[in-house]
């Protein structure tokens, strides 16, 4: 059996990756200010800044009841812009899928650290790489159209119980748009590293050297040895007395 977890070692650190990649992706559709609008009327709206998010528009205000005003956006709302609502599902259906992106990528290092079915983990690698990249575009789509909708500049014609005109003086890319930008970033290189998988090069060890063959190698050795013994002991002949013995 291959020895796998010796090459699994970038798969752990992209299932790391992919990992602190849905917990963000999670928490972006919660993140309010993926618009910063400025608007010219402070009557209500304190210091005339208000954020737009996914799921809501909020801004400080001095005269209503509470200091921070939120309102919900709804996907079947009238005026909710095509982008945002895109953003309200991409983004639930990025966390689902980078929920069993992070299951089959757990599974695969699993195997390889342990080696179980070695011949499937390539399989699990490169499913768990292809998840991790749909989760980034689930991701990354709603948050460039967003940004290009901020960048020109869109007008969104709120009802009149937000508090809000439908065109803001001037309105810039808002931190969730950058967060959006980083999760994205992360799946993609989670999804590299586990596509980066290959399979380890199995070393054979020679089992063809049959056990009589090594006792007789063995055996030989030793007679060798005790030839070489025997011909210490008896000595080196000595020339003279021969010269006498044939006189």
């Amino acid at each position: 059996m291959a020895y796998l977890a010796h090459s699994a070692h970038l798969q752990f650190l992209g299932l790391i990756f992919g990992f602190v990649g849905l917990i963000i992706t999670a928490c972006l559709s919660g993140v309010n200010d993926w618009r910063i609008w400025y608007l010219d009327d402070q009557s209500i709206i304190s210091g005339g800044l208000a954020w737009v998010g996914v799921w809501r528009a909020c801004f400080n205000s001095h005269i209503l009841d509470s200091s921070e005003f939120c309102k919900s956006i709804s996907l079947t709302d009238s005026f909710t812009p095509p982008e945002i609502a895109a953003a309200q599902v991409l983004c639930m259906t990025a966390v689902g899928v980078g929920v069993v992106a992070n299951l089959v990528a757990g599974y695969a290092v699993r195997n390889a650290y342990f080696g179980v079915d070695s011949g499937r983990v390539r399989l699990a690698f490169v499913t768990a790489g292809s998840l991790f990249w749909l989760t980034a575009a689930c991701s990354l789509v709603p948050v460039l159209w967003n940004m290009s909708s901020v960048l020109a500049n869109l007008t969104i014609d709120f009802p009149p119980d937000f508090y809000l005109p439908p065109a803001p003086i001037k309105q810039e890319v808002g931190p969730g748009i950058a967060i959006g930008i980083c999760s994205s970033v992360l799946l993609i290189v989670s999804g590299l590293f586990l596509m980066c998988y290959k399979d380890p090069v199995k070393t054979k060890t020679d089992k063809s050297i049959p056990i009589e063959h090594l006792n007789n190698i063995n055996v030989r050795a030793e007679s060798s040895l005790d030839t070489i013994k025997e011909s210490r002991d008896e000595g080196v002949i000595n020339p003279a007395f021969e010269m006498e013995k044939n006189i």
